[in-house]
């Protein structure tokens, strides 16, 4: 599974009426902010400014001692005049929460992306038997594994090779772990995070060769190939075979592979890969055609096959000359507010605007609603989830310019995640959502221009999937490894102000590697799944 690319840089996205919605934080919201991490270095002290506000936020807390919160020598009783070293180490002792008692969050880690390698075999399974034991000591719940398209069934059509996959599953049983298995129709390579380059099964490449319409393809003509296009969903390009039939073929293949894994357990949920990243998403901010964060992406319509989409729901609705893509949206790295199409009172909110992003983003979602259904088809019984991508920059903006880009038709009057919601709750289907690490005032700090908004993004995507009863899983968008982090994740998967007390069904932590298994790392991170299981832990120390 690619890394999420537009969230791992330093920087990523409003909501209908309707009761109740949640706060994306507490009362005292502006201490999220991450302590010793407000520019200019590791350890850089605050601003005055969000001094004086820990300071106010002290005096409006008023004493706590006889209520056994605070004890007296708590640093919430500082003089006014208290250096902003104390008030780091107040805001660092406010935010955090105790979840003793709270619900039971099952734990799930995302193995390396190369942990089969290119001959289908598992690499290096002594190091990784070693690094399992070590997550199965501080009681995390499973792992996460990609199974490669472009591995399993490189050869040929209908050849698939499971072996390495068998393998690994079966040490995961042995030590008594979960799995989340990936279906990952998409290439690995080309964004950040991603060490190895796992191409498309060469068959299908030879097709591309010959028919480069296969991919998603930019104003420009050039072709993305890190997943097939919508546009073939239904078309039989692929050797006689529609794209879904491919997909569905190879689902039904590893389900029949490993029937003993699902009966006794072992494999607890199936993610299903809809685009680039195993994200259902369009791929409009691709950095092997340049694309830089904060840019708001380009539109990926422009192969035969989606353009002739176009052209024929234009004719449908009576009006021909709809039928073609926006000349006046920019580059990849354009602002919103240079573009016709993007700007304050722009086309993108005109009769042709919301003709064409309707478009847009249907296909989207008739995408992944029919192979949602093929895979609940093929994994009947089976927990089945859908990953969607955190593009929270530019969400600040009225036209929410890099999400339209994306597929997802959120502008300032209206909910874009509210019918992906609905087509997953058709299915039975879990959301699951990246970068509930992300901190607004961060984006604020390091990318002021990019109008980014990661905490109300995710408070939007949960409420719509709360709404009607999606379940919501997650993950983090960038490495994690202190408890500023963890803290804000656990503040996500449990929310204080939700009066139901909704919360996460499950949580994967991105990803196992070296840095995550010394001492001080490893000992953190085992905190933080005791807190996710909803144990006592001391809050110092």
């Amino acid at each position: 599974m690619g890394f999420y690319y537009g969230a791992i840089l330093p920087a990523g996205r409003p909501l209908p009426a309707a009761p109740p919605r949640l706060s994306p934080a507490g009362s005292l919201r502006f201490l999220d902010r991450p302590c010793g991490r407000l520019g200019g270095g590791a350890f850089a002290s605050p601003p005055l400014s969000y001094t004086r506000r820990c300071l106010t936020a002290i005096a409006n807390a008023g004493d706590k001692r006889s209520e056994g919160e605070i004890s007296g020598d708590s640093p919430l009783f500082l003089n006014s005049d208290d250096d902003e070293k104390q008030a780091i180490v107040v805001a660092r002792k406010m935010e955090e929460r105790c979840f003793a008692g709270t619900p039971y969050i099952p734990v799930y880690v995302m193995l390396p992306l190369d942990v089969i390698n290119d001959h289908g075999k598992l690499a290096n399974p002594e190091i990784l038997i070693e690094q399992l034991r070590a997550l199965k000591s501080i009681k995390v719940d499973g792992v996460m594994v990609d199974c490669w398209w472009g591995i399993v069934e490189d050869s040929a059509p209908r050849v698939y090779n499971w072996d390495g996959y068998r393998h690994l599953f079966q040490i995961v049983r042995q030590l008594k772990l979960k799995l989340q298995v990936v279906m990952s129709f998409h290439e690995c390579g080309g964004n950040v995070g991603d060490d190895v380059w796992i191409p498309l099964p060469h068959w299908v490449i030879e097709i591309g060769n010959s028919n480069p319409d296969i991919y998603f393809t930019d104003r420009a003509g050039r072709r993305n190939t890190e997943c097939l296009s919508w546009g073939i969903d239904r078309k039989r390009v692929l050797r006689g075979r529609t794209a879904v039939e491919v997909y569905f073929d190879y689902m039904r293949s590893f389900r029949v592979e490993f029937d003993e894994f699902f009966e006794d357990g072992t494999i607890s949920e199936i993610q299903i890969g809809l685009g680039p990243c195993g994200e259902l998403r369009y791929p409009s901010y691709p950095a092997k055609h340049g694309w830089k964060y904060p840019g708001i992406g380009e539109f990926q319509c422009y192969d035969a096959y989606l353009l002739q989409s176009l052209e024929e729901a234009a004719k449908a609705r009576g009006h021909p000359l709809l039928g073609k893509v926006p000349q006046n949206s920019g580059s990849y790295n354009s602002q919103p507010h240079e573009t016709g199409f993007f700007r304050d009172g722009g086309d993108y909110d005109n009769s042709y605007g919301r003709f064409f992003l309707g478009w847009y983003s249907k296909v989207l979602v008739e995408h992944g609603d029919l192979v949602v259904s093929l895979a609940k088809l093929a994994f009947e019984g089976s927990c089945i989830a859908v990953k969607i991508s955190g593009v929270h920059w530019w969400y600040k903006t009225a036209s929410h310019a890099a999400e339209l880009t994306a597929g997802f038709y959120n502008p300032c009057n209206r909910d874009g995640y509210a019918p992906i919601a609905s087509m997953l709750k058709k299915h039975g289907a879990t959301l699951n959502f990246t970068c509930v690490e992300l901190r607004t005032l961060d984006q604020h700090v390091d990318f002021p221009e990019a109008m980014a908004d990661p905490e109300g993004l995710v408070w939007q995507v949960l409420n719509a999937a709360w709404d009607v009863s999606v379940p919501m899983a997650s993950e983090n968008a960038l490495p994690c490894y202190d408890r500023d982090d963890y803290n804000k994740i656990l503040d996500n998967a449990k929310p204080l102000s939700d009066p139901d007390g909704r919360h996460l069904s499950t949580f994967t932590y991105l990803r196992l590697n070296p840095v995550l298994m010394y001492a001080h790392n490893f000992k953190e991170f085992g905190r933080f799944v005791q807190r996710m299981h909803g144990e006592w832990v001391p809050l110092a120390g």
